[in-house]
């Protein structure tokens, strides 16, 4: 899957107009310069000649260099981790929210608080991160000055302040929050019509009792994939969101390489990306796996 990904990006880019060598381009330089940097980009090499040999050191951990001659694991050392922690507090505030949101609509199934929570988190997930990020800024920073607009970076690289994590976490966590919710209530809704939990109806047993010890357990399955499949939109929103509060994670560094058509950086940012949602897709199936093996 990645390596189709991979060589669908090398395909994007070439099909750009212009190209690394153009877009670094400075003003008076000949056709002959741009033709020469073209020739030590490898641009003048065939595309899938180029993908061969990026390809072929990526086992060894090598992700070439960008158009400026740098490191791409270099350039990535920085603001990958960064990203790393904007992602993965956004998720795990997700599933926990994702989860008490559902389960609390579903232990009140037609009533107006499964209604409420219904419509409230369809309204979120339509929502486009770019849109809660600008109502956050109006809201927390502009109009309130409780939280810093953008964030400023440290020495380290790092933000100087956590309360500079706290909008780009939530203008992630709230759509994320509307799709997930919706995830965990129909997984728990279709459990609720199984054999088993009819039965633990007629007995008589307690509605929060019947939710968490005969639903979710059948709904894990179900409620692991939903998530783990989101977390492909995660990291897409995460690139709009780094890019509006100005956070040093990957989303920047991406921006930057498309609009100076470095293709290697492009590929980077993107095999570290997809190598992240590989493995939350490997834990989502391990889970669903050993959830399946159990009931079984």
């Amino acid at each position: 899957m990645l390596v189709v990904l991979l060589a669908l990006v090398f395909s994007a880019v070439e099909l750009l107009p212009g190209d690394a060598a153009a877009a670094s381009a400075e003003r008076g330089e000949s056709a002959a310069d741009l033709a020469e940097r073209r020739h030590l980009l490898g641009l003048d090499r065939p595309v899938w000649e180029r993908f061969t040999d990026w390809m072929t050191a990526l086992p060894t951990g090598d992700l070439g260099n960008s158009a400026r001659g740098q490191k791409v694991t270099e350039l990535l050392a920085d603001p990958l981790p960064n990203t790393l922690v904007l992602a993965v507090s956004a998720f795990v505030i997700t599933v926990v929210l994702s989860l008490l949101l559902g389960c609390w609509a579903a232990a009140r199934p037609g009533r107006p608080t499964d209604r409420t929570i219904t419509h409230a988190t369809t309204a979120a997930f339509a929502v486009p991160e770019f849109v809660v990020s600008a109502v956050l800024l109006l809201l927390l920073s502009l109009w309130t000055g409780w939280l810093p607009a953008v964030t400023v970076t440290g020495g380290d690289g790092r933000p100087a302040s956590w309360t500079m994590l706290i909008m780009p976490v939530l203008a992630l966590v709230i759509p994320q929050t509307g799709w997930n919710t919706r995830v965990v209530r129909g997984a728990l809704a279709d459990q609720a019509a199984a054999p088993h939990v009819e039965a633990a109806h007629l007995d008589g047993l307690p509605l929060h009792r019947i939710l968490m010890n005969h639903q979710l357990p059948g709904a894990v399955p179900a409620i692991a994939t939903g998530i783990a499949t989101s977390t492909g939109l995660l990291f897409g929103g995460a690139v709009v969101v780094e890019t509006l509060f100005n956070y040093p994670g990957i989303g920047t560094v991406l921006a930057g390489a498309v609009a100076a058509r470095d293709t290697p950086l492009i590929a980077g940012v993107v095999i570290c990306a997809g190598a992240v949602v590989s493995l939350v897709l490997l834990a989502a199936d391990l889970v669903r796996h050993a959830t399946l093996g159990v009931r079984g």
